[in-house]
C-alpha cells in the first residue's frame, strides 16, 4: 500500500463558498460540475460510470475506500469522474478479494480529490443552491487564483460530452449464436447494461456515438439500444437525428437515461437542466401501466420537460418519479420504442427494474 501523507486541500464552489480539507488521490488541481450521490455502496461503479464524466462527485456515505478496489467492479475501462469529495477517505481496506487501495487506484489514474470535508453541510448547500462548477486543489492555496481557474470552466448546460467517452472502435459482446441481435449506440454505455443483454440470449455490436443509422443497419440488428451518457442531450443533434431515423424505419428501440432524453427530443419534447438531478440507489418510481412501484438507481442532471410530455400526442407516459413527479419513462405511440430515465441494470442498486430488459427482448421477438 502506498505511503500517503494528508496534505491540506481546498474545495471552491462557483458561488464563492470555500471548504478546507485534506488531499486525497493525486496531488494537483481538478475542475468540474459538483454533484452528490446518496448511495450507501458501489463507489467503484460510480467512479467508472461514463455518465459522470466531467463531474466532481460528492459521496454522502461516511466511509469511502473501506472495502478497497476490485478490478472487475467497473462500468468502463477507467475512472470517469473529474474528482471526489468525501468525509472519510479510507486507504486501509477490509475485503480479502480487493486488489488495491483507493489511494493506489486514484494515483494510477491521476484523480485529484479531497477528504475530511463536512459532506452533510456541503450537500445541504448544493441541494439548496443547485449543481454548479467547482475546483479542488492540493497545490494552489491562493483563493483568487482558484477563482480565475474556475471561471474558465464551461457550464454543463449546452455541453456535448458523449463523443469523448464513447468507444472509438466498434466491438461485439455476447454469444454470436444468440437468438437476438442488437445495435448499441454508445454514448457512454455501462458494462453492466451489456451484461444484462448478454445474459438474455442477446448478441450485440457497440458503435461509436456518431455512427449513422445506415452504418448500424449493415449489422442487421433486430433492435436498437440508445445508451446512457454525460452532458446535455440538446447539444447532440447527431444522436437525435439517428433516433429519428430508427423510429422512421419502424425498428424496436430501447433507451436508458440519456437515451430516454434523446427519444423525447426526437419526438419534439424538450429537455432541461435540473436543479440537482437524481443520483442515488433508492428513488421510488411508479410504473403506471402495471400499477406497481419499483425502487430505482438513478444518475442524471438533465430531464425531459414534464408539461411537454403530457401535452405530446406522440408519446405516452409509462413511469413517474414519486418524489418529484418527474417523467421516468415513455413509449412512442404506434411504435416499438420505449425508454426510462433511470438505470434498470442497477449496478449498484436494487434489481426491481430489470424486467425492462426482458420487455425489450420480447418486443424484438414479436
Amino acid at each position: 500500500m502506498t505511503n500517503f501523507t494528508k496534505l491540506p486541500a481546498i474545495l471552491l464552489l462557483a458561488d464563492g463558498t470555500v471548504f478546507y480539507g485534506k488531499a486525497a488521490g493525486k496531488i494537483g488541481t481538478t475542475t468540474g460540475e459538483i454533484c452528490f450521490n446518496t448511495g450507501m455502496t458501489g463507489y467503484q461503479e460510480i467512479f467508472t460510470d461514463p455518465s459522470y464524466f466531467g463531474q466532481i462527485m460528492v459521496t454522502t456515505n461516511a466511509h469511502i475506500g473501506n472495502y478497497g478496489i476490485q478490478k472487475d467492479e467497473v462500468e468502463s475501462d477507467h475512472i470517469q469522474i473529474a474528482g471526489l469529495v468525501c468525509k472519510n477517505y479510507n486507504i486501509a481496506y477490509s475485503r480479502k478479494q480487493a486488489t488495491e487501495s483507493i489511494q493506489d487506484y486514484f494515483q494510477e489514474q491521476n484523480i485529484v480529490s479531497i477528504s475530511d470535508i463536512d459532506t452533510r453541510q456541503l450537500v445541504r448547500h448544493i441541494r439548496d443552491k443547485g449543481a454548479m462548477n467547482a475546483i479542488i486543489s492540493s497545490e494552489i492555496t491562493d483563493i483568487e487564483e482558484l477563482k480565475k481557474k474556475l471561471a474558465e470552466v464551461p457550464s454543463m448546460d449546452g455541453l456535448e460530452l458523449s463523443s469523448q467517452v464513447s468507444t472509438k472502435e466498434t466491438y461485439s459482446f455476447g454469444d454470436e449464436a444468440a437468438s437476438h441481435r442488437i445495435a448499441v449506440l454508445d454514448l457512454g454505455v455501462k458494462k453492466n447494461i451489456l451484461r444484462n443483454f448478454a445474459s438474455r440470449d442477446v448478441h450485440g455490436k457497440v458503435f461509436p456515438a456518431k455512427t449513422t443509422f445506415k452504418e448500424m443497419e449493415e449489422f442487421k440488428p433486430d433492435g436498437y439500444f440508445i445508451s446512457n451518457g454525460p452532458g446535455d442531450p440538446s447539444a447532440m443533434p447527431y444522436a437525435i437525428e439517428t433516433v429519428k431515423e430508427i423510429l422512421a424505419a419502424e425498428k424496436p428501440m430501447f433507451g436508458i437515461c440519456l437515451g430516454h432524453q434523446l427519444l423525447a427530443l426526437a419526438n419534439d419534447i424538450p429537455t432541461k437542466k435540473m436543479h440537482n438531478g437524481h443520483r442515488g440507489l433508492n428513488h421510488p418510481v411508479k410504473n403506471i401501466i402495471k400499477n406497481h412501484c419499483e425502487v430505482t438507481s438513478q444518475n442524471h442532471g438533465f430531464g425531459v420537460v414534464p408539461d411537454a410530455v403530457r401535452a405530446s400526442d406522440k408519446v405516452e407516459i409509462t413511469h413517474i418519479n414519486l418524489n418529484d413527479q418527474s417523467i421516468e419513462g415513455i413509449r412512442v405511440k404506434g411504435k416499438k420504442a420505449f425508454s426510462v430515465q433511470y438505470h434498470p441494470e442497477s449496478s449498484p442498486g436494487p434489481h426491481d427494474s430489470r424486467y425492462l430488459f426482458d420487455d425489450f427482448v420480447k418486443m424484438m421477438a414479436e
